[in-house]
């Protein structure tokens, strides 16, 4: 089974946590200082939250996989869409050891999918001389496109449209 991948930056994570936890009736399946994930079942989605990126909105989309076959077909498809794609190899983010990939839309939107292999105890574990504050890293170590342009995409103002 594959799982939908969203990971949103927030301003206020407790705010946040207990706003999502009557919309999805369930609390988090992982708490941290500035992290908080979801792992629903009906529709089954990973729905992460974080205060590490640099303005509040979608930071990344993705799809999670059940097994490394999964990945694989997916790994495929992502370079099929004549994207340019980031293989990660094994790495970790996000409390979480995982094989992953990214490709960006042509939107900008960074989609990473990946297989966790098991939970760490910290956000990632970049060396020391590799690590950033957490204010300045993205959330979920989300790639940029080559120009630069970040892929999160910004809260846009109420409007009209769906």
């Amino acid at each position: 089974m594959k799982r939908f991948h969203v990971h949103l930056h927030v301003d206020d994570l407790d705010r946040n946590i207990a706003f999502y936890s009557k919309l999805f009736a369930s609390d988090p399946a992982r708490r941290e200082a500035d992290y908080a994930k979801w792992m629903l079942q009906d529709p089954p989605v990973n729905f992460a939250i974080s205060s590490r990126g640099s303005a509040p909105g979608i930071d990344h989309l993705g799809i999670q996989t059940d097994t490394v076959e999964e990945l694989d077909v997916l790994k495929a498809r992502a370079a099929a869409a004549d994207m340019a794609l980031l293989d990660e190899g094994e790495t970790t983010c996000c409390y979480a050891r995982s094989e992953k990939h990214w490709v960006t839309d042509p939107q900008g939107i960074a989609w990473e999918h990946f297989h966790t292999l098991g939970n760490i105890p910290l956000f990632n574990e970049k060396a020391p001389e590799q690590a950033t504050s957490a204010e300045a890293a993205p959330a979920c170590c989300a790639p940029r496109q080559p120009t630069g342009k970040p892929v999160g995409i910004p809260v846009q103002a109420a409007s009209s449209c769906c």
